[in-house]
């Protein structure tokens, strides 16, 4: 079939349902009926001689050939937009682009303060809106072209969600300055004597030391589950509780409070945090702009996480 034969506007659609995975919201991304957009489908679906998406409930689920075409029309697509919309150069010191970047609470402090610096004086105009994402739904996100870049710990993605690792942090332990039992330092027997803060967004579950000390049959006291480790290092501060979390972040958030930081006395698995987007935008001069700038904000020497002697912060 000659390409002259088949509008172009049907592959959007193609895509779109294939990101929304429903016809009505496919519909509403597209600012088209309900019947227009089946209207499409069903011209698509009798060029190519095949039923493209199969209804399971309010779903539809792709076919095999619509899983094999999706990479390359969403690449074609990719690159026309490209190229009608920003040709092939991006100029970060006089575009006005808007980018939506998924972080999670921790990350939002750790990386805004100095990208939105470094924004100043290379991207005066270029605005960030920074939302939190549900680590389920980062994937439909980006491909939907609601998210441009997630930024977020190793995840299990699809193939068309490109990623590069940006950072390795360490866990460690937060205890107040004057802690009775921790005056001689923290081990594992005087880690699992006391009692815990767990900071987590989800009601149940255990926490990364939590599997380590599983594996070695052993188990921590959790005292307090809270939502944000800001809240839990102020507790910290006031009582006895101890609180495990990345160092990076740790020496943000104990930056004025009477606490001290020691190495998590137990081996865990180190906390990769990884960049994350969408093949359509791979070839978007913007995006991978933003990619360069955000790469930036983690040098060489932050890349591997190293144990510190405890230590009040300042």
């Amino acid at each position: 079939m000659h390409i002259s034969r088949i509008d172009l506007n049907l592959f959007v659609v193609l895509d779109t349902i294939y990101a929304e995975g429903n016809i009505t919201r496919a519909a509403k991304a597209l600012s088209l009926t309900q019947p227009a957009v089946s209207h499409a489908l069903a011209r698509l679906r009798e060029l190519l001689g095949d039923p493209l998406f199969i209804r399971q409930g309010s779903s539809m689920l792709p076919t095999p050939m619509t899983r094999s075409l999706i990479g390359p029309v969403r690449q074609a697509l990719q690159t026309l937009e490209v190229s009608v919309k920003h040709g092939n150069q991006f100029d970060p010191a006089s575009s006005r682009r808007s980018f939506n970047l998924g972080l999670t609470g921790v990350l939002e402090a750790h990386l805004l303060p100095p990208l939105m610096q470094l924004l100043q004086a290379q991207a005066p105009m270029v605005a960030i809106n920074s939302v939190r994402v549900e680590r389920r739904q980062l994937a439909s996100e980006l491909a939907a072209g609601r998210l441009d870049i997630a930024v977020d710990v190793l995840l299990q993605r699809p193939a068309e969600i490109h990623s590069t690792p940006l950072s390795r942090d360490a866990l460690v332990v937060i205890a107040r300055q004057d802690h009775p039992a921790l005056q001689n330092g923290l081990d594992l027997e005087t880690y699992l004597a006391q009692s815990h803060i767990l900071v987590s967004s989800r009601r149940t579950g255990p926490g990364i030391e939590d599997v380590e000390l599983a594996r070695m049959g052993r188990q921590r006291q959790i005292g307090l589950r809270c939502q944000h480790y800001h809240a839990a290092c102020h507790v910290v501060s006031a009582s006895d509780l101890l609180t495990t979390m990345p160092e990076h972040y740790a020496q943000i958030a104990n930056l004025n409070l009477p606490n001290r930081i020691y190495p998590l006395p137990l081996p865990t698995p180190t906390l990769d945090v990884y960049l994350y987007w969408h093949e359509n935008a791979e070839l978007d001069p913007a995006n991978r702009w933003l990619r360069a700038v955000l790469g930036q904000l983690f040098p060489e020497q932050n890349r591997l996480a190293t144990a510190r002697s405890p230590r009040k912060t300042k």
